[in-house]
């Protein structure tokens, strides 16, 4: 359903995001951890069946300040998904809360089981 992609990472030396995917019921999920990241600077976008998530985190520090230590990433952070034929992805949601960038991707209509009626032949 779905697929990792980056087919520019070996050009792009951005960082990946790490991602939890899992279906709920008739929608796909995506959830991303995105902590200090200004909910302004994600960009979510679809393309030919491609997601593509895009996030920059800054430096918090400011002129004059010592730094001791710099563990945290900042910079700019991609990820590329494909979509499998059975995610509609015109229906593509995406909310950010407490860090955390989720992604809903509902499951087709043509995709979904259905119920097919048995009819005695003549």
């Amino acid at each position: 359903m779905l697929f990792g992609i980056d087919p520019s990472r070996e050009f792009d030396r951005t960082p990946v995001l790490p991602i939890d995917a899992y279906r709920r019921g008739d929608t796909f999920m995506v959830d991303v951890d995105l902590p200090g990241v200004d909910p302004e600077s994600i960009d979510v976008t679809v393309d030919h069946n491609v997601l593509a998530i895009r996030a920059e985190r800054g430096a918090t520090r400011t002129e004059g300040d010592q730094v001791v230590a710099a563990e945290r990433p900042r910079g700019t952070f991609t990820r590329r998904l494909r979509l499998g034929q059975a995610l509609d992805a015109s229906g593509v949601a995406a909310s950010y809360e407490q860090g955390v960038l989720t992604i809903s991707v509902p499951v087709s209509e043509a995709s979904k089981p259905r119920r097919v009626e048995v009819t005695k032949a003549a």
